[in-house]
């Protein structure tokens, strides 16, 4: 990783959980001796991109980075773009809805509408989601750019008893995705928690993102799943379409497989 790579995966760890992070904290977490991540630390406070609070010599998101959130929205307006779709999908399901977009390595939340339909449901309050643990991950793994296995494999931290920490377990999960057009966690990063998740694409019909549904795992029936199958693919085409991208016809044919196969589970005696 370059040193200016380096430099910039330090924005990642600010959160509106944790906006102002100490040195010792960020050494912490990136894993870095204390001059070299002050030596990436002053860097990007030369830039702007971070500041320092006089008071707390804690460190918080600088006001360069304000005309550059600004500029991508006005000129990639995604979440805009997003919000009609997770709001029907949302409503549809009764379970939260959420999307992420791809940049670079890392698959970030962008938006998600929870359901007013139940008091209990899941709560998006992850910046980055794990490519590993994740159907959003696991879906950008299956669809997105075949480096991004090699990026997974490196953090396959076990958030439940039931997430994939082999290459092998991951890749596995990877295929299935990849065969129906559907990728799905079941209790892999919070135990309580089933998710589904369907690609999303740009322009050149790359992945861009992912659209998926996080519901509590005893309420994800059968007849859920569907409906929650059902869903996400018009989902997945009004945002698309909203980004100014196309869906591939080979992910149009595994959606049209995978649906009929639950239609037919569902008319069998």
């Amino acid at each position: 990783m370059s040193v200016v790579a380096k430099a910039i995966e330090l924005l990642g760890y600010f959160s509106k959980e944790m906006p102002e992070v100490g040195l010792s904290e960020l050494c912490r977490m990136a894993k870095r001796d204390k001059a070299t991540t002050y030596r990436h630390l002053s860097a990007l406070e030369a830039l702007g991109f971070i500041e320092q609070n006089r008071i707390t010599k804690a460190y918080r998101i600088g006001p360069a980075v304000l005309p550059l959130a600004e500029l991508r929205e006005t000129t990639v307006p995604r979440r805009e773009g997003a919000l009609s779709p997770l709001k029907a999908l949302a409503d549809l399901t009764g379970e939260t809805a959420h999307v992420a977009v791809l940049s670079g390595q890392s698959l970030h939340s962008l938006v998600s509408r929870e359901s007013t339909a139940h008091s209990t449901r899941a709560v998006m309050d992850v910046r980055q989601l794990p490519l590993h643990a994740t159907a959003s991950g696991l879906c950008a793994l299956a669809f997105g750019p075949t480096d991004l296995m090699d990026t997974a494999i490196v953090h396959l931290h076990p958030f439940t008893a039931q997430t994939a920490t082999t290459q092998d377990a991951v890749a596995a999960l990877t295929k299935l995705a990849q065969e129906t057009g559907f990728a799905e966690s079941k209790g892999s990063f919070e135990s309580d928690i089933h998710s589904i998740a369907v690609p999303v694409f740009d322009h050149q019909g790359q992945l861009a993102g992912t659209v998926a549904v996080a519901g509590v795992a005893n309420r994800m029936t059968p007849e859920l799943e569907q409906k929650t199958r059902t869903g996400l693919v018009k989902a997945s085409r009004d945002i698309t379409r909203n980004w100014g991208g196309t869906i591939p016809s080979h992910i149009d044919v595994l959606w049209r497989k995978s649906l009929e196969a639950d239609q037919q589970k569902e008319l069998a005696p």
